[in-house]
């Protein structure tokens, strides 16, 4: 009696996908069941991002109100990066006590509070400058690197290798949607309400953000391996997280360069277009009174071709350029691009060329670089998402920026370079930081395919 031929077990059909779904496919791969989740986080660093906009000229505004506003400001940002490296371990410290959602609560809740206490106290005469300027950007690094912690640790690096680039233009369009708003909420209500307009944007979004975690938990309750909301994070110190772990090292070192070189580089730009107005003054192309006029509509035709461009990569290119070439080849091309912009501005330092290089690198800064610079944390644990992300998005974002601020100190009052030799000091900094992101991107492939293996 012969047996029966093995069969081999139906394949079963994948569910259909929504409308949304469908909809946002156009932007990149979206599957069935992520699209509301998607689109909901997409809604939240939104909020987020629209918020911080509508409070950054109110911050101009209390700094620049009072004598020497614009060196304070300079000295304001070396302030802020003492001020992380007190902050950033007492957020550790917390989240070794607090489970996820607790922490961002909590987080999130007191930079809220803290608006109406400002309002108040700049209605009340008092001079807000100064505190505001640190406070704000404090806000604008922690709370953002906790979002995207957050949303590293709700996806695998294959979903977010996919996704990213949709939650990232979130951010983008924040921005500019922020931006847009603040100059509208001045001329109805004045600069001391964005305030409180901020703080009801921002408890929108923590709105949201529990929806999403509080839906997330009710889909996953039967898998409380994957989500363990219910635990705290972890208990190492924050920053001894990224100083044993080469992985980390290699990311910090990579944002380190990347601000150093950015900052220097609008050093740059504004060197030649405050020259640019100088000199049409003496030629009498401009009129004095004209100096600062030209130089706002420089900057605000810029800003805006920038952000469009921005735009314009997030939606339609840097899905694709991150599913077709990958993170490891993605994570170079700013390098590449801001290594070819500053070779030209050395050359030819005008200000029509360094326009347009500083546009290429800023714009795929703020898409390309942007997302992809969340997706390095994929491959890392809860703790390291959430600390040592900390870390890096904050205190060494803000230590490029000192570091650039003293090469343009060392330069200008010391060696009395021009434009032109800064312009080669960026290329020297540029190559660095290209040789940091090609063994950063060759980390995160070997640390993925690992992360793979475990779940296969």
């Amino acid at each position: 009696m012969s047996l029966p031929a093995a069969t081999t077990p139906p394949t079963l059909p994948s569910p259909p996908r929504s409308a949304l779904e469908r909809f946002l496919s156009l932007f990149t791969d979206v599957r069935a069941g992520e699209g509301v989740r998607l689109l909901l986080l997409t809604a939240n660093v939104f909020l987020i991002l629209t918020a911080y906009y509508v409070m950054k000229p109110a911050r101009e505004a209390f700094i620049l109100d009072q004598q020497g506003g614009a060196e304070i400001k300079s000295y304001a940002l070396a302030a802020q990066a003492v001020l992380l490296a007190a902050i950033v371990p007492l957020y550790g410290s917390l989240a070794s006590r607090l489970p996820r959602r607790r922490l961002i609560n909590l987080v999130t809740a007191f930079f809220i509070a803290c608006l109406p206490v400002f309002y108040v106290v700049s209605q009340a005469g008092v001079k807000v400058g100064v505190p505001f300027f640190l406070w704000i950007g404090i806000f604008s690094l922690m709370v953002i690197a906790q979002f995207w912690a957050y949303a590293n640790d709700i996806h695998t690096p294959e979903e977010g290798k996919r996704l990213f680039a949709v939650i990232a233009f979130g951010a983008s369009s924040g921005a500019v949607f922020g931006a847009w708003l603040s100059g509208r909420l001045i001329e109805a209500f004045g600069v001391r309400p964005l305030l409180l307009f901020a703080a009801a944007i921002l408890a929108a979004s923590l709105a949201v953000f529990n929806y999403v975690d509080l839906r997330r938990r009710a889909t996953h309750a039967a898998e409380p391996q994957r989500t363990r909301e219910d635990v705290s994070i972890g208990s190492g110190n924050a920053f001894a997280l990224v100083l044993k772990n080469r992985y980390l090292l290699l990311i910090a070192g990579t944002i380190f360069l990347l601000n150093w070189c950015n900052s220097a580089g609008e050093y740059i730009l504004s060197a030649i277009v405050k020259g640019t107005a100088d000199a049409k003054v003496q030629n009498g192309t401009l009129g004095a009174a004209e100096a600062g006029r030209f130089i706002g509509s420089f900057y605000a035709d810029y800003f805006q071709v920038v952000n469009i461009a921005g735009m314009v990569l997030q939606l339609f290119v840097v899905s694709r350029v991150i599913k077709y070439l990958g993170v490891p080849v993605a994570i170079c091309v700013l390098p590449v691009v801001a290594l070819g912009s500053y070779a030209t501005a050395a050359l030819i330092p005008s200000l029509a060329i360094v326009r347009w290089v500083k546009t290429a690198e800023n714009s795929v800064d703020y898409s390309l670089m942007n997302t992809v610079r969340h997706m390095l944390f994929l491959p890392t644990t809860r703790e390291e998402k959430f600390k040592a992300k900390q870390v890096i998005d904050s205190f060494v974002v803000r230590a490029g920026d000192v570091i650039s601020a003293a090469t343009v100190w060392l330069g200008t009052t010391v060696l009395a370079i021009g434009v032109s030799q800064f312009a080669w000091i960026n290329v020297a900094v540029v190559l660095a930081w290209l040789a940091f992101a090609a063994a950063t991107g060759r980390e995160f492939a070997r640390r993925t395919a690992a992360h793979s293996e475990r779940a296969a």
